[in-house]
């Protein structure tokens, strides 16, 4: 799935909720208010966590490929190597 689409999604829905929470809030104007700002600083935050841990799983692969790639490159010139001799 893109993540252009996912990031998307997820904003949408703090969106929604957000309009949902507003329309059928009790409260004064003002504890709205700042339930809301905590709510959005939650999304925000847990926001921030996927995100991070998608940059970790992309370097963790790019780490991955990369020692693969290194792997096949010693291996190559070794038989390089080998077959010169």
């Amino acid at each position: 799935m893109n993540t252009g689409k996912i990031l998307l999604g997820v904003l949408a829905g703090v969106a929604a909720g957000a309009l949902i929470g507003i329309l059928f809030a009790p409260d004064k104007g003002a504890e709205t208010r700042k339930k809301m700002a905590k709510k959005g600083n939650d999304y925000a935050e847990d926001l921030k966590s996927k995100f991070n841990d998608f940059i970790e799983s992309i370097t963790d692969t790019f780490d991955t490929a990369s020692e693969e790639v290194e792997d096949m490159v010693k291996k190559g010139r070794s038989k390089a190597d080998q077959s010169m001799s």
